[in-house]
């Protein structure tokens, strides 16, 4: 039993290590959905126009002072809807701003260069 564990262990490395490996040149490891303003294509991530649109929305209203709750309460009296197709919540706001920002990094256990 103990030469199970170990081999499920390894595996378990093994795939973690290319996950990070991956994931540090840009592609998409499939940890749930892509963020917003995201999408995968063949294994890479890229821009999605529409969501990049909604973040610039989002960008604009946060600038001008208005609180994550007025931002997500904008968002849905004009049909916005999240990744999901969910109303938006404010810490659905925050999310993003957060990834906009740089203070989220895009995989768990990595962390940003900074210079």
């Amino acid at each position: 039993m103990v030469a199970e564990d170990w081999e499920a262990y390894s595996a378990y490395e093994r795939l973690e290590r290319g996950r990070k490996a991956k994931a540090a040149k840009g592609g998409y490891v499939g940890y749930g959905s892509p963020a917003f303003g995201q999408q995968s294509i063949n294994g890479k991530l890229v821009d999605n126009p529409q969501e990049r649109q909604v973040i610039e929305l989002i960008r604009r209203h946060h600038k001008s002072g208005k609180s994550l709750q007025q931002i997500a309460n904008w968002l849905n009296e004009h049909g916005y809807c999240t990744k999901r197709g969910q109303q938006w919540k404010r810490i659905s706001v925050k999310r993003v701003l957060d990834r906009f920002y740089g203070k989220t990094p895009r995989v768990s256990g990595m962390s940003k260069n900074r210079t």
